[in-house]
């Protein structure tokens, strides 16, 4: 089983940037579609993007536009790039792995593998 370890969370002002990073363990990286969740304090936890392949993505409406996912199947790790952060961006932000080749198990929280989670804070 993968074993995802994430980094990159940290303290940013409204309108700046910051790029997670999740490395995962395990040689069949590229089997799993990758994903990115998060979940502020009293809210619950909902997925923010999530790649499969090289090139297929899936977007929540709320940061379309402003975070980017990619994967790097030669380093086993995927990111997360977010851009023109907001208040409301703030939380934990997980890592997640789901097998498949498909957006349906990850979209309906069928998770294989977690990180155990970072935090970002966007300051107004």
């Amino acid at each position: 089983q993968v074993q995802l370890v994430e980094s990159g969370g940290g303290l940013v002002q409204a309108g700046g940037s910051l790029r997670l990073s999740c490395v995962a363990s395990g040689r069949t990286f590229s089997s799993y579609v990758m994903g990115w969740f998060r979940q502020a304090p009293g809210k619950e936890r909902e997925l923010v993007a999530a790649i499969r392949g090289g090139t297929s993505t899936y977007y929540a409406d709320s940061v379309k536009g402003r975070f980017t996912i990619s994967r790097d199947n030669a380093k086993n790790t995927v990111y997360l790039q977010m851009s023109s952060l907001k208040p409301e961006d703030s939380a934990v932000y997980y890592c997640a792995a789901s097998v498949g080749n498909t957006f349906y198990r990850i979209v309906n929280n069928a998770i294989d593998a977690w990180g155990q989670g970072t935090l970002v804070t966007v300051s107004s």
